[in-house]
């Protein structure tokens, strides 16, 4: 049965149908590979079932997607290792009298994690493990202290070598070394405004985060002695970032390497055992396969569209539009932020990379700097309820009395600085592109 409908009413159906399976509850891997195969029944030909398997196949044969499970495998090995302890002790021994101290170690071991790990729900977990008792035992504000944590681990979305930078700079076929170094200045930008704002709450209302008692801080010997814990974070992200930047590794190369940095780092803390290496493999198989289907259903979806003619359409229907190539750029960013309540990143990189991509190429703005606008963007959906997965990793690492609703509130303030880091990046897009331009 071939039903001959313009593309406007497929793209109707198509993506109707797409959220209807989505608001039903349905995986997005699932609900995107079945509105596939029945538009492709219904609008195409069932001979055009036989172009899954290929597109599929040529995702699956990809040499950099290698790089994913590896990077997978390194953040859950150091998340056991025990390399988040003594990495966070170092930093906090030495911005201990400053009043909210411990949010602002947080933060900057968050970033140092972040270099290393590139999965956010390893750091939260391991964040919210450490930092979070240690805060509330110090009557940190309850927001103050959650929000620190999950904006935190937060940054592994952004800072290099994150799983979505990988995703992204190979769906847009953009070299993943220019797509790392993009991604280093607005990583610290955000890092920068979370400790700004923490240091400004705190002077203002020093009850939110007091300063460590001057009988409990650090002494100079203490911080000297502190700094060899950095030694080891150090050595890996030169390791895996120093060989990608310097040309002596590719990424893939350089994620295996990483993966063997890290069993070295959990054996010199002594947790080098088989309870650690099953642990890392389940998580690694567990968190690839789901990248991996998600990944198939969004293949076929967007190979059945595109054939059908749905991408040029919107192309067209865009450029057509009477506006500010500023204003479609913004329409699209509110785009992504709407789907990243519903849909997990990995689909929208994946749905939206082939259908904007195009558009922005056309109107001429940059497609790398586009590309770190989207991963900024789809940071901040991490903390946006209802479905932002640093919520969910905190409700898991939180004590009991600590609700939902609590955990939605402290996420709040550090989404509108999230929010103005994005804005300073479209505003003045050298954040991004400065560093790619100037490494070669």
């Amino acid at each position: 049965m071939n039903f001959d409908l313009g593309i406007e009413y497929i793209t109707l159906i198509m993506f109707g149908g797409l959220f209807l399976l989505l608001m039903l509850n349905v995986p997005i891997a699932f609900a995107t590979g079945s509105m596939a195969v029945i538009c492709a029944l219904l609008f195409w030909s069932p001979r055009a079932i036989h172009l899954f398997p290929s597109s599929i196949y040529t995702m699956v044969t990809n040499y950099i997607f290698v790089a994913v499970p590896m990077f997978i495998f390194m953040g859950a090995v150091l998340e056991r290792s025990g390399i988040t302890d003594h990495l966070y002790e170092a930093v906090y021994s030495w911005v201990g009298s400053v009043r909210g101290s411990l949010a602002v170690a947080t933060v900057l071991a968050s970033l140092i994690m972040s270099a290393m790990v590139g999965v956010i729900g390893a750091i939260i977990v391991s964040m919210g493990l450490i930092a979070l008792p240690s805060m509330f035992k110090r009557n940190y504000d309850n927001g103050l202290a959650m929000g620190t944590v999950m904006a935190g681990g937060a940054l592994g979305v952004l800072i290099p070598p994150s799983i979505m930078l990988i995703m992204y700079a190979t769906w847009a076929g953009l070299p993943i070394k220019r797509v790392f170094l993009g991604a280093i200045m607005p990583g610290l930008l955000l890092g920068g405004l979370f400790i700004i704002y923490i240091l400004i709450r705190c002077y203002l209302q020093p009850g939110l985060g007091p300063a460590v008692p001057p009988e409990e801080r650090a002494t100079l010997a203490q911080k000297l002695s502190s700094i060899k814990a950095l030694i080891l974070p150090a050595a890996l992200v030169i390791f895996v970032l120093g060989s990608i930047f310097g040309g002596i590794a590719t990424p893939t190369e350089a994620s295996g390497m990483g993966a063997f940095g890290a069993l070295i780092c959990a054996l010199v803390y002594k947790k080098l055992n088989w309870d650690l290496l099953k642990y890392a493999a389940l998580s690694t198989i567990r968190l690839s396969s789901m990248v991996m289907w998600i990944g198939f259903g969004a293949v076929m979806f967007i190979s059945v569209y595109n054939a059908l003619g749905g991408v040029q359409f919107i192309k067209t229907l865009m450029l057509g539009l009477p506006v500010d190539p500023w204003v479609l750029l913004i329409g699209m960013m509110f785009v992504i932020l709407l789907l990243g309540m519903i849909i997990e990143w990995v689909g929208i990189i994946m749905l939206v990379t082939p259908i904007f991509l195009p558009i922005v190429s056309a109107l001429g703005f940059d497609p790398l700097w586009f590309g770190l606008l989207v991963c900024i963007n789809l940071q901040m959906d991490v903390l946006t309820p209802p479905f932002g997965y640093a919520l969910f990793y905190m409700k898991g690492v939180a004590p009991k009395h600590i609700t939902t609703a609590d955990i939605y509130r402290s996420s709040a303030p550090f989404v509108l600085l999230q929010l103005t880091g994005l804005t300073l990046c479209i505003l003045f897009p050298q954040i991004i592109l400065w560093l790619p331009s100037v490494v070669k």
